[in-house]
């Protein structure tokens, strides 16, 4: 029987950019925004490996040991909330996120460019704007109240859990300016495209 090679790689390319995708020019500027999105991205995907070991723990501790211990599980959130806010952006810049391109696929490369620049600058960075401005009192109150836990045996200092919605949108908004200058040099060809 002949054995079948398959290279994981390519699928995954071809389902994450499929043909129907535009592949827009690199440019020194998008690709400092990247590289910094990126450098995040793969630090904070380190963080599933305690997470899924804390998840292991908390189970054997509720259901072998018959206890449980709430600090631990309020952890257990926080390292999922940090780690899928934080993944937004890495999956953003990676083209990842779903997209709805049954009438865009029909459509010229510059047209496809100025439909996602208008998004960028209509919808995607006032929705960056509008959530950093609402959570930085939401975070400056948390850290000046020494928020807690209100749970007993919670975690102190709620506010560095809730400082990744900064983190997050702030990493958000750097991968939409990449895709927007991006998109803009594939139809300007300013700033000039990398090779």
């Amino acid at each position: 029987m002949a054995e079948i090679k398959i290279d994981l790689d390519k699928v995954e390319e071809a389902i994450t950019h499929g043909s129907s995708a535009l592949q827009y020019p690199r440019t020194l500027p998008s690709d400092i925004l990247e590289g910094v999105v990126n450098f995040f991205g793969k630090l904070f995907s380190w963080i599933w490996v305690p997470l899924m070991l804390l998840v292991v723990g908390n189970v054997v501790l509720r259901y072998v040991v018959g206890t449980n211990i709430i600090a631990l599980e309020e952890l257990q959130w926080h390292l999922y909330a940090a780690g899928f806010m934080i993944g937004l952006s890495y999956c953003f810049v990676h083209d990842g996120h779903v997209r709805v391109d049954v009438l865009a696929e029909h459509f010229r490369p510059k047209v496809r460019a100025t439909i996602e620049i208008l998004g960028i600058l209509l919808f995607f960075l006032p929705f960056c704007y509008f959530i950093l401005e609402y959570a930085w009192p939401f975070v400056q109150r948390s850290y000046r109240i020494n928020e807690i836990s209100a749970a007993p045996g919670g975690l102190p200092m709620r506010w560095i859990i809730k400082s990744f919605i900064l983190y997050a949108f702030a990493l958000l908004a750097m991968a939409g300016l990449a895709r927007l200058i991006r998109a803009f040099s594939l139809i300007t060809g300013f700033p000039k495209v990398r090779t």
